[in-house]
């Protein structure tokens, strides 16, 4: 099975051509290899390139432990570098289809190569019974919550998938992300689990972010991630609409448009090398 690894601010996936590539029947023992880093090729997860009836291409995207998310923003930046760099589709805007439905990627392109994309993410859900969250309030925004023997403010979105957001004035430490993530992740109030983020902010318009991903654990970065960090403390009250996003593997840049409602995710997109995979 021919593979590239790619990474969008350092969160990386391995991504399989299902143009042209036949993958086998288990995805889930194939995505838990791949993404092993002492005894695979090492990523935060598998993403199908795939056909699709109703967009340009589709895109599926399994998590390191094998489980099948709904959305990447990270990823789905690779997808469409991937697509243009190979003239597998040949516009600076196209269609994929997703887990959370057809996602509308505009591509910035210097001498034939993708230097960065920016994703309509689509507008956020804000139901709680549709994150899903048994938390109060749609969305809950500053709900306090019991977890590790401590109580919580806590903020819950969903960009496709579901995320619970944490504020902090200070620094974001490893103690905090690696004992608060895993313990969040697998809360009650989250019958789907949840992706977990940390935020520092700076500034009405600056943040530091640590995402715990539902799981992958920690990565270098999430788009999503991202994206829920924004909006949650847009209604908050305390990040305006343009917000710059320092994670670990880089920076990303958030919109949430006012008019349509919907968020845009930009960042890079790179490519690392390719391979075959032979088990």
């Amino acid at each position: 099975m021919q593979f590239t690894k790619m990474h969008g601010a350092g969160n990386d996936y391995i991504f399989v051509n299902c143009f042209s590539e036949t993958v086998p029947d288990d995805l889930t023992a194939v995505a838990r290899a791949v993404s092993d880093r002492n005894c695979g090729v090492g990523a935060d997860g598998l993403i199908l390139i795939c056909p699709s009836d109703s967009a340009d291409a589709k895109m599926r995207m399994f998590n390191a432990d094998g489980s099948e998310a709904e959305m990447c923003g990270n990823g789905i930046r690779c997808v469409a570098k991937y697509l243009f760099e190979r003239s597998i589709v040949t516009k600076n805007v196209m269609t994929i289809e997703t887990g959370k439905g057809i996602q509308t990627l505009e591509l910035f392109i210097e001498a034939e190569q993708v230097q960065s994309v920016r994703v309509n993410m689509g507008p956020p859900i804000l139901e709680a019974e549709k994150i899903p969250t048994t938390l109060t309030g749609n969305p809950p925004i500053n709900v306090l919550i019991d977890v590790a023997e401590k109580q919580l403010s806590v903020n819950c979105v969903s960009m496709g998938n579901p995320h619970c957001v944490l504020f902090s004035n200070e620094p974001l430490t490893d103690d905090l992300v690696q004992t608060l993530g895993p313990a969040i992740e697998s809360h009650a109030a989250f019958p789907n689990r949840v992706n977990v983020g940390f935020a520092q902010i700076i500034s009405t318009t600056e943040i530091n972010l640590r995402v715990w991903e539902r799981g992958s654990g920690e990565t270098q970065a999430c788009g999503s991630g991202a994206c829920a960090a924004a909006v949650c403390g847009i209604l908050a009250v305390r990040l305006e609409r343009s917000v710059l996003c320092h994670l670990p593997g880089g920076d990303l840049e958030i919109q949430w448009d006012e008019n349509s409602g919907d968020v845009y995710l930009s960042g890079p997109a790179v490519d690392v090398f390719s391979g075959v995979w032979t088990e």
